[in-house]
C-alpha cells in the first residue's frame, strides 16, 4: 500500500466508496453529453412542429419513438432540450465558479496575508455583501441591464465571490504564521512569492471542495432565476427555462418539467455525493482518521477469527 501510486490510491479509495463513485459516473455522463449535444439529440432544440406539440413519452399512450421524452407546448423535442440545456446550464455554472473563485481567493488572500486595516476593510466588504439578499440584487441587476447568459453569470459570480474569500482569509491567516512561511519573508522574499509560492498551494484541496460544493448553488440558483423569467431566453434553453416553461401545462403534460427537474436533481445530488468524499481524501487527518478506524477494524477482525481458532 506504501508503494501505491497517488492514481492507484485516488481510484482505490473511490472503489470503496460506491455513492460517489456512481456519483462521478452521473458527472461525467451529463459532462459528456454537454460537449456532444450536437451529436446526441436527436433534433435542434428549437425546432417546432406544432402538430406534434404535447406528444407524451414513448411509453405512454400516443407516444412513439420519434419523441422518446415526448414534446413541449410548441411541439419542441423534450430530450434535446434536456440535452441541450446541460451545455448552458453547466457553462454558467463553470464560469461562474472559476470567476467567483478568482476574486474570492485573491482578495482572500490579500487580506489574510496583510492583515490589519487591510483585513478588516475587505471582511467588512464581504460582510456588507453577504447581509444584502442575493437573489435581491440578481434580479435587480439583471432587471436593469438586461437577461441574458453573460449577465447571469457576471451577477452570480459577483454574489457567490465572498464566501471564497472568508475561507481563504481564514486559511492564511493561520498558516502565515508557521515556519515555511516566516522563514520566506525572513530570507527577502517578496509578498506576491510568499502568496503564490508557499501558502497558495495550502489552499488547493479546500478550494476544490468548496468550488464543486458551489457549483451545485449556482446551478439551483440558474435554475430559480431562468424559472422566474430573467435568466436563459429564448431561443437559448436550459433546465431551469424548460420547467418554467412547462409550469403551465404541470398537470396535462407532466413530462415538460419531470425531465428537466430530474436532470436539475440528479447533477445537484451527484456533485454533492462526490464533493463529499473529495473532502475526505484530500484532507490528510481525515485519511489518517479514516486510516486508523480500517486498521482497527482489521485488528478486530483478525482478534476475532483467532479467538474462533
Amino acid at each position: 500500500m506504501a508503494n501505491a501510486s497517488p492514481q492507484q490510491g485516488f481510484w482505490g479509495d473511490l472503489r470503496h466508496d460506491m455513492p460517489a463513485a456512481i456519483g462521478l459516473c452521473v458527472i461525467l455522463l451529463i459532462v459528456l453529453a454537454a460537449v456532444f449535444a450536437p451529436l446526441l439529440a436527436p433534433y435542434d432544440p428549437a425546432a417546432q412542429s406544432l402538430i406534434k406539440r404535447l406528444a407524451p413519452p414513448v411509453w405512454m399512450t400516443r407516444g412513439s419513438w420519434d419523441h422518446v421524452l415526448g414534446t413541449d407546448n410548441l411541439g419542441r423535442d423534450v430530450l434535446s432540450r434536456v440535452i441541450w440545456g446541460a451545455r448552458v446550464t453547466l457553462l454558467i455554472g463553470a464560469a461562474t465558479c472559476l470567476i467567483a473563485a478568482t476574486l474570492g481567493t485573491l482578495v482572500g488572500l490579500w487580506a489574510g496575508y496583510r492583515g490589519g486595516r487591510t483585513d478588516s476593510v475587505l471582511m467588512r466588504l464581504v460582510d456588507i455583501q453577504i447581509s444584502f439578499p442575493g437573489i435581491l440584487l440578481i434580479l435587480l441587476v439583471v432587471g436593469v441591464i438586461g437577461p441574458g447568459v453573460g449577465t447571469l453569470i457576471g451577477v452570480l459570480a459577483i454574489t457567490n465571490w465572498m464566501v471564497y474569500a472568508r475561507l481563504v482569509r481564514g486559511i492564511v491567516s493561520s498558516t502565515r504564521q508557521t515556519a515555511h512561511v516566516e522563514a520566506a519573508e525572513i530570507v527577502g522574499c517578496r509578498p506576491s512569492r510568499v502568496i503564490f509560492r508557499h501558502i497558495l498551494p495550502n489552499l488547493v484541496s479546500p478550494l476544490l471542495t468548496l468550488l464543486i460544493l458551489e457549483f451545485t448553488n449556482i446551478v439551483l440558483a440558474e435554475a430559480a432565476v431562468s424559472f422566474l423569467g430573467f435568466g436563459v431566453q429564448p431561443p437559448q434553453t436550459s433546465w431551469g427555462l424548460d420547467v418554467a416553461s412547462g409550469r403551465d401545462y404541470l398537470f396535462i403534460a407532466w413530462w415538460l418539467v419531470t425531465f428537466p427537474g430530474l436532470a436539475i436533481v440528479a447533477t445537484v445530488l451527484s456533485i454533492n455525493l462526490f464533493a463529499g468524499w473529495l473532502r475526505v481524501t484530500t484532507d490528510p487527518e481525515e485519511r489518517e482518521k479514516r486510516f486508523a478506524r480500517s486498521l482497527a477494524a482489521r485488528r478486530r477482525r483478525a482478534v476475532r477469527k483467532g479467538a474462533n481458532t
